[in-house]
């Protein structure tokens, strides 16, 4: 059997919980936070559109790539709706995520700000089984007599989800529980391989403002997710005449990398992030490319020069 057919199955029969509980990592968190805290829906004065695409661990077959679609928009004057898309697929198994969200916000006075929102939406999740592993496919393994490798596993899960967001013009606190619900995607032979677990992310950031041609923006999230560890992030960025961002981060024990964003028009910003592995994770690719898209739409008449700083 090749090397990479016993990653496959070892990722099949072993850590489909481990991987399939995992909501996906995002490096540039602090730009697609409507996705991990539905209360962030609405936090900016335009229709903010998205797109995000991160491959991880490049050079390991199978390994995770994951695609996000998001907008949310304000309605209203405490209104907040939004809507996100999420392609997540690891080895053989694809996870689709529609999601929508709703918050409110509540005005404290001196230009501070708390919003509550609600998630909810369907996780559609395919265990390719039989396709991709019992019948020749990635793995190549089609003498399989387990009847677990007779089919693929399909289910749709239901889920809700929860968020605070408290922010004012130069800092921000949030805490998102985007999955309140869990679930179990395959049950054999008395065993679970694979589950939705709760997750919970809290996030912060402050926006120190040197002088007018530099801002300093670190940043910081801890990610839990139940029996797994917690995962911790902390981002360190400089702002250069509100266009170019650029800036490192550390993940706890796990690795370490940079960012670049660049605002090309008032409302459009392109990002890039690089990750490097390196905690004892035994994988060929040490590296992790992530992508992302930013897009406001302003239905005033006079487009806003302001730069979003988070």
């Amino acid at each position: 059997m090749k090397k990479r057919d016993i990653v496959v199955l070892t990722l099949l029969l072993l850590g489909i919980d481990m991987y399939a509980q995992q909501n996906p990592h995002y490096s540039q968190y602090m730009y697609n936070q409507s996705v991990l805290n539905p209360a962030y829906a609405g936090s900016t004065e335009a229709l903010s559109l998205g797109a995000l695409h991160r491959r991880q661990w490049v050079g390991l077959e199978g390994a995770p790539v994951t695609t996000t679609l998001f907008g949310h928009k304000r309605v209203g004057k405490n209104v907040g709706l939004g809507l996100s898309a999420i392609s997540d697929k690891i080895g053989p198994v694809t996870e689709n995520n529609i999601y929508g969200d709703f918050s409110y916000t509540l005005d404290l006075g001196n230009n501070q700000h708390l919003a509550l929102g609600l998630k909810a939406g369907v996780t559609m999740h395919d265990i390719g089984l039989f396709s991709e592993i019992g019948n020749g496919g990635v793995g190549h393994l089609p003498n399989i007599d387990d009847p677990a490798f007779k089919e693929d596993s399909k289910s749709t899960l239901f889920n809700v989800g929860l968020g605070a967001f408290y922010y004012s013009e130069n800092y921000y606190v949030g805490l998102g529980v985007p999955n309140l619900l869990r679930g179990t995607y395959l049950n054999y032979d008395g065993k679970q391989y694979g589950s939705q677990e709760i997750h919970m992310f809290l996030t912060g950031g402050y926006v120190f403002e040197v002088n007018d041609m530099l801002k300093l923006k670190p940043s910081a999230m801890v990610k839990y997710a139940m029996n797994s560890p917690v995962s911790f992030d902390v981002s360190f960025n400089a702002l250069f005449m509100d266009k170019l961002e650029v800036g490192a981060t550390y993940r706890l024990e796990d690795a370490v990398g940079g960012m670049i964003n660049y605002r090309l028009l008032p409302n459009l910003r392109v990002g890039y992030a690089y990750d490097h592995v390196m905690s004892d994770l035994k994988v060929k690719g040490k590296a992790s490319h992530e992508f992302i898209l930013l897009y406001d739409i302003f239905f005033s008449r006079k487009v806003s020069s302001s730069p979003r700083y988070f």
